[in-house]
């Protein structure tokens, strides 16, 4: 099977509107014929009505002019907003799937994709697209059928002055072709530099109250400057690359008016021509001229849609690591039976988790401790199937969790991030967001085990409050809380909280822990913490250190033997 490219990927798209898009290009056939008519139409007034003395014909080629114009108008209007239409309908459809894509793509990605990249693909990339189809294409047709038609017209009238004519088309040629090799690289190197600027302002922007911190304005400035004087740099190099070829094309086009004088009027003079044909000669010269002058436009144009259309077909190809097996199995049965038998992992070649082997039994509350970076977060990863082991088995009910649906794996096991994220939506929203299709009653239930109601009273319009993007305007203990209750409506059969109550005081860490054994009743829960507090009420404790298992038990047969656990729990009681 022939392999894809870029440009057959965009075809893809556009030939589901190719019945429309062939009735524009039919109408700019049309019109590119029209443009012939109106010159030789001056020029028999000028033969047969002027020299010729035939007054009565005037009116009907003035009339024959007027309905072309109009004509030309009413058919240009149609293929352009027909053009457009599909140009936008197109960008629409890439634009989900694309979108749709990049929501299958497993966290590897995400860790080696800059936000402005991705940003700038879904944007400025797609709409080079958009204007291709919206205009180069039927730009390139026009002005080849006005060049053609023009060189056939011109030959009916006089073969001589017509090939004199074509004399600048080899050098044209010649220009085209190199300035073709050297623009598409250039391109190429805007578009990047242009993602480059962005990923720098999407992390500045979501970084502010670092920044300001750390009084860091200056500092960001300077790299913001650095990488903007980058993409000048490019669009400069871009701009100097099409000026240093465009004004030759021009000058080569400045040829022809030479021509028509000296070489048309010498035709004159010898009767090889008449003052009509000269003056249609001259009313079609802007016909030969324009396509060589929009050849480089046009070539221009291409070069940028095929830099773009190449960057967004790469993103296309990107294929998830994580991917559902050939005899994946629901996973609606899960009782919460979690082993790691001698599991192995590491990020970008260094070891996380090494040889880890452990079983939980359904039921059981698990707590996690460990110093940062020993593994904790990648034990839920794992879980998850965010990432695949390198080597070991993740197991659930005695089933590889690589055996199992995706979507129904993670039902089952829902995990609370570090990172309490938030929408830019109400706070009713953000708990939702778990299951839409829970009741007002069932989100306030769980807002209540989490400890939410404590503060919503506090909140603008309690649970009608828009929260700002990624909940700002919320103190990191409330977007944690909301985080939680998020995962209590989901009601996972096993339960993940990656350091969910860092942010509170200790208080509500109690009253969360109470909620957390209420709920955890019947379910598998883990936590994952670094306040020994939070696993006073686990059944077991698994105590982490570079990627290995190196203490078990329960709270209290920790703290009763020396050890990793003991010291820290010596510590944080003071």
């Amino acid at each position: 099977m022939k392999e894809k490219t870029a440009f057959s990927w965009v075809w893809s798209y556009v030939r589901k509107y190719r019945f429309g898009m062939a009735a524009g290009l039919f109408l700019s056939v049309i019109v590119a014929a029209m443009n012939m008519v109106n010159p030789l139409v001056t020029g028999n007034i000028v033969d047969k009505v002027i020299k010729g003395g035939q007054h009565e014909l005037l009116f009907k080629l003035i009339g024959i002019m007027i309905c072309v114009v109009v004509g030309k108008s009413i058919f240009r209007y149609s293929y352009q907003v027909i053009f457009e239409h599909c140009s936008q309908n197109v960008i629409l459809k890439m634009r989900e799937d694309l979108y749709a894509h990049i929501q299958k793509l497993d966290f590897s990605w995400y860790d080696n994709a800059p936000s402005g990249n991705v940003m700038t693909l879904l944007t400025s990339d797609l709409d080079k697209v958009r204007h291709f189809v919206a205009w180069v294409l039927y730009q390139i047709l026009e002005n080849s059928l006005i060049y053609i038609f023009s060189i056939i017209t011109l030959a009916s009238i006089n073969w001589k002055l017509t090939l004199a004519f074509m004399v600048i088309a080899p050098p044209v040629l010649i220009l085209v072709r190199k300035f073709k090799v050297h623009i598409r690289p250039a391109h190429m190197r805007v578009r990047d530099q242009f993602a480059v600027l962005n990923t720098r302002v999407g992390e500045n922007i979501e970084g502010n109250r670092v920044v300001k911190a750390f009084v860091r304005e200056g500092y960001e400035t300077e790299h913001f400057e650095k990488e903007n004087e980058g993409y000048r740099d490019v669009s400069v190099a871009n701009a100097d690359m099409r000026v240093r070829f465009m004004p030759w094309i021009d000058a080569l086009c400045q040829v022809l008016p030479v021509i028509l004088i000296l070489f048309g009027g010498y035709l004159v003079i010898n009767n090889e021509m008449t003052i009509g044909q000269l003056v249609t000669f001259n009313g079609l010269m802007w016909a030969f001229i324009q396509p060589i002058n929009m050849f480089g436009t046009l070539v221009d144009n291409t070069q940028n849609f095929g830099a773009s259309a190449d960057r967004l077909f790469e993103l296309y190809k990107a294929e998830p690591k994580i991917k559902n097996g050939n005899d994946s199995k629901d996973a609606t049965t899960v009782e919460g039976r979690v082993e790691f038998r001698d599991v192995s992992f590491a990020y970008n070649e260094t070891p996380v988790i090494k040889n880890m082997s452990f079983v939980i039994e359904p039921g059981t509350t698990v707590g996690i401790l460990g110093p940062t970076g020993s593994g904790k977060s990648t034990i839920a990863n794992l879980m998850c199937r965010y990432y695949d082991a390198d080597s070991g088995q993740v197991l659930i009910d005695g089933k590889d969790v690589r055996e199992y649906n995706l979507q129904d794996l993670r039902r089952n096991v829902g995990i609370t991030m570090q990172e309490a994220f938030l929408f830019s939506d109400t706070v009713e929203g953000n708990i939702a967001f778990a299951k839409p299709e829970a009741s007002f009653e069932d989100v306030e239930a769980a807002a209540e085990l989490a400890r939410v109601k404590e503060f919503i009273g506090d909140l603008t319009d309690g649970y009608d409050t828009i929260v700002g993007e990624r909940g700002v305007g919320l103190s990191g203990g409330q977007k944690q809380r909301i985080a939680l209750s998020r995962l209590f409506l989901a009601d996972p059969k096993i339960m993940i909280l990656d350091d969910t109550t860092s942010a509170v005081d200790n208080d509500t860490e109690y009253k969360i822990r109470q909620s957390i054994k209420s709920r955890s009743k019947g379910h598998t829960a883990f936590i994952i913490s670094h306040r020994v507090s939070s696993f006073e009420n686990c059944d077991v404790i698994l105590v982490i250190q570079d990627g290995q298992i190196i203490d078990k038990g329960s709270h209290q047969e920790l703290i009763s033997r020396d050890g990793y656990y003991h010291d820290v729990w010596l510590e944080q009681r003071g």
